[in-house]
Order: C-alpha cells, then structure tokens, then sequence
C-alpha cells in the first residue's frame, strides 16, 4: 500500500495554503492509497515530520509553503538511511527549486501538473550541519536579505530584497576571507559570497546560469570589491549572469568550501536558503544526487 506526507505551513505565502490544501490532498489521494497530512506550527516541525516518516518508510513525503518549508522537508530527509520521493508545491516569495526545476510557480498548476513519473535526482547541499537546496550567502546581500521583515516579504515579494538590498549597499562591509577551496588556500576580500547548487539564487535565474541541480558541483561566486564603487560596478554584473570569471567578479566550481575571516573577533552570520544560518567559519559540501524529487 503507498503511503505519502504531506506537510502544510498554513501561514506559508500570506496564508494560501488554505486555499489549495484540498486539491492538494484531493491530488495525492488520486495517485497513493494513504494519504497522510500534518501542520507546521513553528521552525523545525517540517523537519521532525519528514525524519518521521523516513523512519517509517513512507513513499514520498510532499510539502506545501515557501523555500523555509521545502529547506526544512529536504533537511529531514537528507542522509538518512531511507529516502522517501521528494515533492512539494510552492506556495512562498520566491520559490527558487521550483525555478530551477522549471516547475509552475501557480500553485493549483503545480498540483494539477504533478506526474509521479517525473523523477530527477536533486543534489543537496549541507553547511555545518545544516543543509540548503539553493544557496548560501556570505556578506553584504544576505545582511539585506536577513534585515527582511516577513511583512514586506508578504507585501512586497521579491522587491522586498531589492529595497533592503540597495540600503544595504550603502552601509557595505568589506572581509577579508581565506577560502579553503577543495584543499587549496587562497585569501581574498569581498563584500560578497554566494555558494550555489543550482541556477536560481532569490529569484533570479541568471547569476549562476551554468548550474544544474544535479551536477555534483557547488557553484562559487564572490565579488571582487574592494570599494562601495567597486560594488555598484559589480551587482549589475552578477545580476545579468555569468558563466566565467570577469575583472569584479570570481566564479568557480568546488566539492568543498571552508569559509573563515582572517579576523575572527569578528562575528559574520551566514543566509541559508532565504534563513539566516550560523556564523563563520562554516564548511559546505554537496551531496551528489542525494535525493529523488518530483518535477
């Protein structure tokens, strides 16, 4: 008998979740014997409930709110024994996996568009002992994008970041970093660094256009600023995409990333996935075709 998980953040997307929760179950009841359905009251229970039901051996597990949701259901997934098929309909601000799996970003045509038969392996990545599906952000953007108040968020959607990302700009902060790149060492400064695993960073589906979500690979890309000028020259650049290393800005391939400051009295939050993370020095690896997801 197969069995599936769907787990509903109701206040995912200004609360929509109610609006499609039914086609949803009405959906998985056409295509699996059981279908089971739980809801998120706070950070962490898409996590416990995926994990849950990984232990259980369910078939697939599906989940339904923005990119914290479908971080936390891939989170509960991630390195255990058995992996459940992995499904989700996007309900958030800017639903980066969704654009990068080229899925609707509507959600009653991502309900009415989802074919079991449309599988393709997802690489993961994993910080510490976190683990994000899109990216990590080190320095002066994901600073705007931690500043972002759920409200604007809700109100505004992607200009949101555009708003906190240009005051942000004006108060930019300039690192130096050591970077330990697949066991080599370099030191550079930057305003800036993006680590990502696919093509789709807050909504943009340009800044790392070589980048596919089952490559193996995590795709670096930092600024080379040294200036506030330095840093207008740059954003534009990185925004319009890149498939090579230019004069302001560095773009590379690795397995593995350790990112530390060469001051370490100095206390540097990461963002992961849209969320803020732990603070430097932090070590990202990817996790090859880790898991299996719905398309």
């Amino acid at each position: 008998m197969s069995k599936v998980l769907l787990i509903v953040n109701p206040s995912a997307g200004g609360e929509k979740a109610k609006a499609f929760e039914g086609q949803a179950k009405e959906k998985l009841a056409s295509l699996f014997d059981d279908v089971v359905v739980k809801y998120t009251e706070k950070a962490g229970d898409a996590i416990a409930f995926a994990r849950q039901a990984a232990r259980e051996r369910y078939d697939s597990v599906f989940v339904m709110g923005g990119d914290g949701t479908v971080n936390e259901g891939i989170s509960g997934l991630a390195e255990q024994d058995y992996r459940p098929t992995f499904g989700f309909f996007p309900l958030g601000t800017v639903n980066d996996l969704a654009r990068a799996l080229g899925m609707s970003l509507d959600p009653e045509e991502a309900i009415h568009q989802l074919d079991l038969t449309k599988v393709k392996p997802l690489d993961i990545g994993k910080v510490n002992d976190q683990y994000f599906m899109n990216v990590v952000a080190i320095g002066t953007i994901p600073e705007s994008i931690n500043n972002v108040d759920p409200e604007q968020k809700t109100k505004w959607g992607k200009l949101a970041y555009f708003i906190s990302g240009f005051k942000q700009l004006t108060e930019t902060n300039f690192h130096e970093f050591r970077l330990t790149i697949d066991g080599e060492v370099r030191e550079v400064q930057s305003s800036t660094l993006l680590i990502g695993s696919s093509n789709t960073i807050g909504g943009f589906e340009s800044i790392l256009p070589e980048a596919e979500v089952n490559d193996g690979l995590l795709h670096l890309i930092y600024l080379k600023d040294q200036t506030l000028l330095d840093t207008l020259v740059a954003v534009p650049e990185l925004l319009s995409g890149n498939s090579g290393s230019s004069e302001k800005i560095e773009y590379m391939t690795v397995k593995e990333l350790k990112v530390e400051l060469l001051d370490p009295s100095i206390r540097l939050s990461i963002n992961v996935d849209g969320d803020e993370g732990d603070c430097l020095p932090v070590t990202i690896s990817v996790l090859p075709s880790h898991l299996d997801v719905y398309y």
